[in-house]
């Protein structure tokens, strides 16, 4: 287990995101110890407004210590807009081997939920069990891009190992809870070669899958036929979701 070593103050956290499928979001941790090479657009974005200035500056996350208090400010002011709150965007929950991270977001969770807001949840770590004692609307995810532990660990290298994050997804599903995989960004065959029908299969219980293609990563197009690649998994991923009753969302520009 790891300890934070730094701690900041903010004076706001919850905001629209103008996401797709997404609604309002927080952030209550700068940084991200999972450290992922795809590469991770909330680093790129965090170091070009000059909020990190390192990779491994952003590899050693800063808590927000004053969470719950602007929660208890903002909640009222935004429960009658929030369809949703989503954690998080720009960092993860449930970092792996962070407990003093994963008990503030699960204090969080119950004080968003206290105010009859629903929360959605995505992590590259482990999702705690205790989560089940919480709002039955709310939605816990994980993303998974590989089986292969040999790749995980050198493009997430600090995030849980995906037979644990299915693990504790698993365990969420069979106590009842709404669960769901991101399998976003999903790699080309020159980065791996891998069969995603595996990748489905394994996570054949949840309720929703999101699929989406990688990005920002020059591997990417240099693969000549990834427009034609990304349509035929996007094109996998809804034949398996119909097959089996499962929601699915397909990213924007996934699909040429």
């Amino acid at each position: 287990m790891k300890t934070i070593s730094k701690k900041i103050i903010r004076k706001t956290l919850i905001y629209n995101t103008r996401v797709e499928y997404g609604d309002y979001t927080m952030n209550h941790v700068l940084g991200c110890a999972h450290g992922c090479k795809y590469p991770c657009y909330a680093y790129l974005q965090k170091k070009r407004f000059g909020q990190i200035s390192s990779y491994e500056e952003w590899c050693e996350p800063a808590l927000v210590e004053n969470t719950l208090d602007i929660l208890d400010s903002e909640l009222p002011k935004y429960k009658n807009k929030i369809q949703m709150l989503h954690l998080c965007f720009t960092t993860d929950p449930f970092m792996y081997h962070y407990p003093e991270i994963q008990k503030m977001s699960v204090a969080a969770i119950k004080k968003v939920n206290s105010y009859g807001i629903t929360c959605s949840v995505l992590t590259k770590g482990t999702l705690l069990h205790e989560l089940r004692n919480l709002s039955s609307r709310n939605e816990y995810g994980i993303t998974i891009v590989s089986l292969d532990e040999q790749f995980r660990n050198q493009m997430e290298p600090g995030a849980a190992p995906v037979i644990d994050r299915i693990s504790a997804l698993q365990k969420l599903h069979d106590a009842g809870c709404k669960t769901w995989v991101s399998i976003e960004p999903y790699p080309t065959p020159n980065i791996i070669q891998q069969d995603i029908m595996e990748i489905l299969e394994k996570v054949s219980f949840v309720d929703k899958i999101i699929f989406g293609r990688m990005n920002y990563n020059k591997m990417v197009t240099a693969y000549k036929d990834h427009k034609i690649f990304y349509n035929n998994m996007a094109s996998k991923v809804i034949s398996f979701c119909n097959d089996r009753n499962i929601s699915y969302h397909i990213k924007n520009k996934t699909i040429s």
